[in-house]
């Protein structure tokens, strides 16, 4: 399967890491541009459109943010995004539009693109979500090896090595996770595909499939 972003993403991409996107060839590069990413973005931001409550975090005015939730910089929170209650932003962290970060969800190092929905109880790291990506309840990305070895991409008897220690899940866009799902470190998701509740999902799914089980990946085509 092809897992550059072109193939994963639909362009133009919605998210101010747009550009930096377009200047990499597959996601787990972009994972290393986050931070300076979100700084160079932040600095050119309206303050008509943006406040600017802490050091490096930018976020939306008409942006919902609960009192209870911890943003750390370097982070962007776009227009029309709700963060709940207790949320934990660690960091690295650019939220798109109109996307939803639940209650006890944790953030770190992650691209959300615009409209994804995280809602409750996720932990996301090292990770890019794309357009309309959605994550359902306790669904989880691990974004390290137990090992605590370099991850490396399997994707149809293919080994890519990422050069990287921590790799979470990339998303494409439309992406809907089940419920209770562990994503494991480099796991990559074609786009409008899906994920069945307490599923524990390696290596590369492809686009428009419905993932049931490691050895039970359909086509939606074939489901129809």
């Amino acid at each position: 399967m092809d897992i550059t972003i072109k193939a994963l993403f639909e362009a133009p991409y919605p998210t101010l890491a747009r550009e930096m996107l377009e200047g990499c060839t597959y996601p787990w590069e972009a994972l290393e541009k986050i931070h300076d990413t979100i700084l160079a973005i932040g600095a050119t931001l309206s303050p008509d459109e943006y406040d600017h409550p802490a050091e490096d975090v930018w976020i939306a005015k008409d942006a919902k943010i609960a009192e209870t939730a911890s943003i750390t910089g370097p982070c962007i929170i776009g227009r029309g995004t709700e963060v709940r209650p207790s949320a934990f932003i660690r960091g690295n962290a650019l939220v798109g539009d109109g996307a939803v970060v639940g209650n006890s969800t944790e953030l770190k190092n992650v691209i959300l693109f615009d409209k994804v929905q995280v809602p409750h109880y996720n932990y996301v790291g090292d990770s890019i979500l794309g357009f309309k990506a959605h994550m359902g309840a306790a669904s989880l990305t691990s974004n390290v090896k137990s090992d605590k070895k370099l991850v490396i991409i399997k994707n149809q008897g293919e080994l890519i090595e990422t050069g990287r220690k921590k790799v979470g899940a990339i998303l494409g866009d439309r992406v809907e996770v089940g419920c209770g799902s562990v994503l494991n470190p480099g796991t990559i998701i074609g786009h409008d595909s899906n994920v069945y509740p307490l599923s524990s999902v390696r290596g590369v799914v492809p686009s428009n499939s419905i993932y049931k089980g490691k050895d039970n990946i359909v086509s939606k085509w074939d489901e129809d």
